[in-house]
């Protein structure tokens, strides 16, 4: 491992975590407490020792060769993770649905006065992920990512974690993004709606919401986007030469002017 990637975990792993004056309550009630910390596996599961393991909400660790990117940045975001929760017992609270689909308890973690995900997201370690069917102190969390992004901390300094504009897609399919620029157009096709970033809807970047999403956007006005600048994240699909990221929360959408 080059020197500069050893730098680069030893910074990450000595982060200071994100003082919490006190547990948010955007966060719900307090889902588990006092139970030991045995393990963070590779996918950034945090395993108890009672058997029970845990997913950090809303955020999204990086995945090295999943990422289009070097795998030092995601090794480093492991070991910060580790260093604040193997041995520890944090407090996990939860909303409903508690549980994914592989039984873990989807939680924000709060080990001594940290926040996990707000230490992660603040030292460049993480980016912000809302589930479909989540919300959950999305304002903080985003917060939390414009600071470490303006600052260049952590994976924000790296070219695979660029913020893409609408024909910076290329090559990016399978991936998961952050795109921004003006809204050129809002329409809809057989129950989809799109959100296009170029005059030419054959080519360049859209957003797409699809028939069985569109009721999440029952109160958000997207004829409303017409003109401003929007940032999206999520999957990116390649369609002939047109880049798409399905929304399936308006989470996924912040307006920058």
């Amino acid at each position: 491992m080059q020197i500069f990637q050893l730098a680069v975990i030893a910074g990450f792993c000595c982060a200071v975590p994100v003082v919490a004056q006190a547990l948010p309550s955007c966060a719900g009630p307090v889902e588990i407490a006092g139970v030991k910390v045995t393990r963070v596996e590779n996918n950034g599961a945090i395993v108890l020792a009672d058997g029970r393991a845990v997913l950090l909400e809303g955020i999204r660790l990086p995945r090295g060769d999943a990422d289009h990117a070097p795998r030092f940045v995601a090794d480093g975001a492991l070991a910060a993770l580790r260093e604040m929760t193997v041995g520890r017992k944090p407090v996990f609270t939860a909303v409903r649905p508690k549980e994914d689909r592989y039984d873990r308890v989807r939680s924000q973690g709060f080990p001594g006065e940290a926040w996990l995900q707000l230490a992660l997201l603040s030292e460049g370690l993480a980016r912000v992920d809302i589930a479909p069917d989540r919300s959950e102190c999305a304002d903080e969390l985003y917060r939390a990512e414009r600071a470490a992004r303006a600052a260049r901390k952590g994976l924000w300094g790296l070219p695979a974690y660029r913020v893409r504009g609408p024909a910076g897609m290329r090559g990016d399919a399978g991936t998961f993004q952050l795109a921004e620029g003006g809204v050129a157009n809002v329409g809809s096709s057989d129950g989809r709606s799109f959100i296009d970033f170029t005059v030419d809807w054959r080519h360049g970047l859209a957003a797409v919401i699809s028939p069985d999403d569109r009721k999440a956007f029952r109160d958000f006005d997207l004829e409303g986007l017409r003109g401003h600048r929007i940032r999206v994240r999520g999957m990116v699909e390649d369609l002939d030469g047109r880049q798409e990221i399905q929304l399936s929360n308006p989470a996924q959408i912040e307006i920058l002017n």
